[in-house]
């Protein structure tokens, strides 16, 4: 027998931001599809028309841009395979529900909610299925004449799966091993709703993996309720020889606490869990944000390194890989089975590490427009001078001009709790005298500098740590920054002269 190709889907419903628990569902899948030379395709599961929202596909697709993930088909991406929005396939659909009617797999419910909802009442944990639907207003207990005369005048109806006790279900999954499931606890799921004449998730998915030929279907935890009424539906239709194996990922959890993690959360802690800012409205058409990955600062392929090791790892001490490396590496079945705390802090070390593992010259070019806003107007190779000094103090380009902007405006006041620290009741002397000395130099690289300076310090007999720390307060304005020569040589003699005469005179 030809083994198959490998084709994997990732199937968002449009109705909101993506949130980060789907994109590395879709990173898995890329990782899966890559490593065996299969396929990525991106459909979109729109059939519940009560929760679309019209922005959410495009959404989605730059999502994916932006973290470099790219799709070899499907909506926006062409194919032979579409159309690629389940929308857009409801005549297909129909064909399949009329098959399992003919065939006795599925049946026609009349049941209204009110007339549900009383059964529930009278029923403690009712669910519709072998043992209730024979109670229920169906075409198991209605005569035919009567169906097709409540159809003809137009009365809403269901068509649900007809699950019948005492059979064993098996799934078998990739991660979680062998699931068996007594078809007695299933409930008889809707499949088909005449109000819009489109299917539930539960028929597309599996009218749409079979006719796109998917061969692996790797989703999140969350689904594997659902994976035995999949594996009977397969049956139902006589497609079990192309069954795909089933992967369901180990959830994201609340970085504190139990449970599933939530954008609560993000609001609470001060991180995002979407890739991209979304812009949108509730329920009432109230307006509502949530931040996002790119616009927080966060790099993709930081992005995407950190997902990738959520529920995952190689094994061995190395952290940082790019999507290239990672797929050779990645092993779906050595995935956890356990849900993966969401660490965010683990992400903003990745960021750190991905602004020390990129150029002065990269970082530079994109710290340069907040730059020129602050009115500066110094060469972009001075900006990549402060830039190479001060990268690896910072976890995001954002970072930069509150911790550098003393390189390019002199300090306009002093740190109170600093000064009262640094500046001691001889600085504005020796300060003084730092400027004779500074004024003499004809070279004033930082080599020439430290080594005049440390030179004069110890013939004074002067404190190291005395001078440098006035001195820092005096070209800063407070304690922080680089070496001090660091700080004067990128100056200049006359700069760093000024500043210092001016905190003698603030100061003393």
């Amino acid at each position: 027998m030809t083994e198959r190709r490998v084709r994997v889907r990732f199937a968002p419903s449009p109705t909101g931001p993506l949130h980060i628990g789907g994109v590395r569902t879709a990173l898995y899948n890329y990782l899966f599809a890559r490593q065996h030379g299969g396929d990525l395709v991106f459909r979109i599961e729109d059939t519940d028309t009560t929760r679309f929202v019209p922005e959410a596909e495009a959404y989605i697709i730059e999502a994916f841009r932006w973290l470099g993930i790219q799709f070899d088909e499907g909506v926006s991406f062409g194919g032979q395979y579409g159309p690629y929005r389940q929308s857009e396939r409801r005549d297909i659909y129909k064909k399949y529900v009329k098959q399992l009617l003919d065939n006795g797999k599925a049946y026609i419910a009349f049941d209204t909610p009110e007339e549900l909802n009383a059964k529930r009442e009278e029923i403690k944990n009712f669910q519709y299925d072998n043992k209730t639907r024979m109670q229920m207003r169906n075409s198991l207990t209605l005569p035919k004449e009567e169906v097709d005369r409540l159809i003809a005048e137009g009365h809403q109806y269901v068509v649900r799966i007809k699950i019948d006790a005492g059979q064993e279900v098996l799934v078998d999954d990739m991660i979680r091993g062998e699931v068996r499931v007594k078809s007695d606890i299933l409930d008889d799921k809707v499949l088909y709703k005449s109000a819009d004449e489109l299917p539930t998730y539960h028929l597309a998915n599996i009218v749409d993996d079979h006719l796109m030929e998917i061969s692996h279907v790797i989703r999140g935890e969350e689904w594997l309720p659902s994976a035995p009424l999949h594996v009977l539906l397969y049956k139902a239709f006589g497609w079990e020889d192309t069954m795909p194996r089933f992967a369901h990922l180990p959830l994201l959890l609340k970085p504190d606490g139990q449970g599933k993690l939530s954008k609560r959360d993000g609001d609470r802690l001060g991180f995002p869990v979407f890739p991209l800012d979304w812009h949108g409205t509730d329920k009432e058409g109230n307006p509502v944000f949530c931040s996002g990955y790119r616009e927080q600062g966060y790099f993709p392929e930081a992005v995407v390194n950190f997902l990738a090791l959520l529920g995952w790892n190689p094994g061995g001490e190395q952290e940082l890989f790019s999507l290239d490396e990672l797929v050779p590496l990645f092993d779906i079945s050595k995935c956890s089975k356990a849900g993966a705390k969401f660490a965010y802090e683990k992400g903003i070390w990745f960021n750190h590490e991905y602004i020390l593992k990129k150029s002065a010259e990269e970082i530079a070019r994109l710290w340069e427009p907040e730059c020129r806003e602050h009115g500066v107007a110094d060469s972009f190779e001075r900006i990549c001078q402060v830039v190479a000094m001060m990268k690896d103090r910072v976890s995001f380009v954002k970072e930069l001009w509150p911790l550098c902007s003393f390189f390019f405006e002199a300090p306009t006041a002093y740190d109170e709790k600093t000064a009262k620290k640094r500046w001691k009741a001889d600085s504005a002397e020796t300060l003084a005298a730092l400027c004779d000395v500074l004024q003499g130099l004809d070279d004033f690289s930082l080599e020439n500098q430290e080594r005049v300076v440390h030179a004069w310090i110890e013939e004074k007999g002067l404190k190291l740590g005395n001078v440098m720390n006035a001195w820092r307060l005096a070209l800063v304005g407070e304690g922080k920054g680089p070496g001090m020569f660091d700080i004067s040589a990128f100056l200049g003699k006359e700069e760093t002269i000024s500043r210092t005469k001016r905190a003698i005179e603030v100061l003393k």
